[in-house]
């Protein structure tokens, strides 16, 4: 995510390759594509292997030119060129992205402390893997959650020299071509390795271990261009060759194009051969554009191109916070035009704020270091008017986003929303559990469910139901709290209290990140145990897509009971598909009936937390509302359904 770095002047040939600030501007826009429009692009994410294997070229292949001119490496020097290079558009970034997110929700903000110091020490990757951070998933995000590609990039350039040095003086010459390569295909294998094993996506794909390769691919590449015999690049290339160059970048770009249009986020064909295949692909397009004199290079020379990808690395850092603080000030989540406003919002201040900051920051650093560059900018007394308004906007931007930082980092919650209304349902729960069984309304719930629902259906109608005699025989039944067993996963959790309040009595089991198939062997332990209820409420759409097997061995599970099923709201791709496959299934089954959560929460002001997904109390109001009418419309006279509910 660097653009080139320039080489002390006394190197032998041009620091500069033609084709990669074009392939830059690629790579940039597949990332842009897949965080702004992700149903567009699944496989955008693919753009940082672009990067990192752009990277491990350029970096290597400065540092051997070095080596060849001067017999050494001035570690110090390359160290601080890095640094200029990518912590002054870093700090402003950070800078200004966090006192946003103050303002516009602190959700964003949560565990901000961390991700600061994650970002500056350049470890975000670890800290986010440490922090059982999720990349694939849209719900919490962190705010700087982009910057851990650029802690690996850092990471590697922290060694890449001293292995270089050992390599050049001590291998043979072959040795450190092999040396990188065979780094960079263990790298590669270990993060298919670490797919079949199961490991976490993210702990696969935020790994430096585990997603190095592309870097070391890239520098073993530069390796064999650089040691080849001397003057291979010398004069103009034929035409057959040319033509053989351009149908090789145009291969790479295709199977690029192809992986970013279809490859799935963080599935198992991504880590088992589609971010290998992305590498090479990258790899054989920068060895046809950097040939000298290369038409392919020329044609991702053009102007336009050019410039994106010599800011491609502003671009990168601005996006994602961006995208994030836009988001949380528009409704995204229930307007669509919101989300192309947020969209659109996004992609023009990024460009804008990546333009300024090369200009004006990350340029003048680069060429004058940080110190000549402040007095420069600072001592300003005879400075030309637009000078002395560069130097007051810059002044006043540093005066009001340092301390602002600083009250963002001291006021940032613990949790997010989501997360608080989870522990809200967990404590309700957990206040069960601790009540006593003679005096907690779940006590009672369960003994009267074991006790036999015919029984149950006596006490509960009382008086009342008796008084009407035969002519209520048929009349509709409600079911009473005692007579429901609900399973599911946070979202019902969250809803909790309410579902207390609505069915007073009712038995809960309810805990993060369950699928259907643990609501099944739950369902069929409870049955097995007698305690399994006369109407079973399930609520488990919400973390992967339905099973029909798991449908109908939960069918056959409940019986001759009731079955509610509740739909699943969320920004997810497979929520339509679930909500589809729960509808078909009642519409094909008797006392199978759908709780439409989805319908009723949707575009309901503030029912939901940050995430869009988990109720706040309101919303918890909303789904018990829902799980409601779903059992009215499960009931009907028990001739028809074939048991009977309790009535009152």
């Amino acid at each position: 995510m660097t653009t080139h770095t320039a080489a002390p002047s006394t190197l032998r040939r041009s620091a500069r390759f033609g084709g990669l600030d074009g392939l830059r501007a690629i790579a940039v826009a597949l990332v842009l594509v897949y965080h702004l429009f992700p149903d567009a692009l699944p496989g955008g994410f693919l753009g940082v292997d672009v990067f990192f294997a752009i990277s491990g070229f350029l970096i290597t292949s400065l540092l051997l030119r070095e080596y060849d001119a001067h017999g050494r490496i001035s570690l110090g020097r390359f160290w601080r060129r890095r640094a200029r290079r990518l912590l002054p558009a870093l700090a402003l970034v950070l800078l200004v992205c966090t006192p946003l997110a103050l303002l516009a929700d602190r959700d964003l903000l949560v565990g901000i402390g961390a991700q600061l110091a994650g970002a500056a020490l350049f470890v975000s990757n670890w800290v986010y893997i440490a922090a059982g951070a999720d990349y694939f998933t849209r719900d919490a995000p962190e705010l700087f959650r982009n910057t851990w590609s650029l802690s690996i990039e850092e990471q590697f350039y922290i060694v890449l020299p001293l292995l270089i040095l050992v390599l050049c003086r001590f291998g043979r010459r072959g040795t450190p071509a092999l040396v990188l390569a065979g780094l960079g295909v263990a790298s590669g294998s270990l993060m298919a390795v670490l797919s079949l094993q199961g490991a976490e996506a993210t702990r696969i794909y935020f790994g430096s271990d585990a997603h190095t390769f592309g870097l070391l691919l890239g520098a073993a590449l530069a390796v064999l261009l650089e040691r080849r015999r001397p003057g291979a690049d010398a004069g103009r290339l034929r035409t057959g060759a040319q033509l053989g160059l351009i149908a090789v970048a145009a291969l790479g770009l295709t199977v690029l194009g192809v992986l970013a249009w279809t490859l799935p986020e963080g599935s198992p064909a991504s880590f088992r051969g589609g971010f290998q295949l992305a590498t090479v692909a990258a790899l054989a397009t920068v060895w046809a554009v950097t040939r000298s004199g290369a038409w392919a290079g020329l044609a991702l020379d053009a102007p336009p191109l050019r410039w994106i990808g010599e800011r491609s690395y502003g671009i990168y850092l601005w996006h994602w916070p961006l995208l994030l603080i836009s988001s949380a000030i528009l409704p995204v989540r229930t307007d669509p035009a919101a989300a192309w406003a947020a969209a659109g919002i996004t992609l023009t201040t990024t460009v804008a704020a990546a333009a300024l900051s090369y200009r004006f920051v990350e340029q003048p650093i680069r060429r004058l270091g940080l110190r000549r560059t402040v007095r420069r900018t600072f001592g300003v007394r005879d400075a030309p008017r637009d000078r002395r308004v560069l130097v007051a906007a810059l002044a006043a931007l540093l005066l009001v986003t340092v301390p602002a930082t600083g009250v963002a980092v001291a006021q940032a919650p613990e949790r997010s929303s989501a997360a608080s209304a989870i522990e809200r349902g967990r404590q309700a729960l957990d206040a069960r559990s601790a009540a006593p069984e003679d005096g907690g309304a779940e006590g009672a719930g369960a003994e009267e469910s074991s006790g036999g629902a015919e029984d149950g259906s006596e006490a509960a109608s009382g008086g009342a139901g008796g008084g009407a005699g035969g002519a209520n025989a048929d009349a509709p039944v409600r079911a009473a709290g005692p007579d429901i067993s609900a399973v599911g996963d946070s979202v019902m959790l969250a809803s909790l209290p309410e579902l207390d309040e609505a069915f007073p009595g009712i038995a809960v089991d309810a805990e993060v990140s369950r699928g259907l198939g643990v609501g099944v062997g739950i369902s069929a332990d409870l049955a097995a145990e007698g305690e399994l209820r006369r109407v079973i409420v399930v609520g488990l759409g919400t973390n992967g897509p339905v099973d029909p097997e798991d449908l109908a061995a939960l069918n056959a599970v409940a019986g001759d009971r009731g079955l509610v099923l509740v739909n699943a709201y969320a920004e997810r791709d497979w929520i339509p598909g679930v909500n589809a496959e729960l509808a078909a299934f009642a519409d094909a089954h008797r006392g199978v009936v759908v709780a439409d959560w989805a319908g009723a929460v949707d575009g309901v002001p503030d029912a939901l937390a940050g995430d869009g997904i988990h109720p706040n109390p309101s919303g918890g109001v909303i789904y018990a509302e829902a799980v409601q009418r779903a059992i009215d419309a499960l009931e009907t006279p028990e001739e028809s359904l074939g048991f009977a509910l309790p009535r009152r």
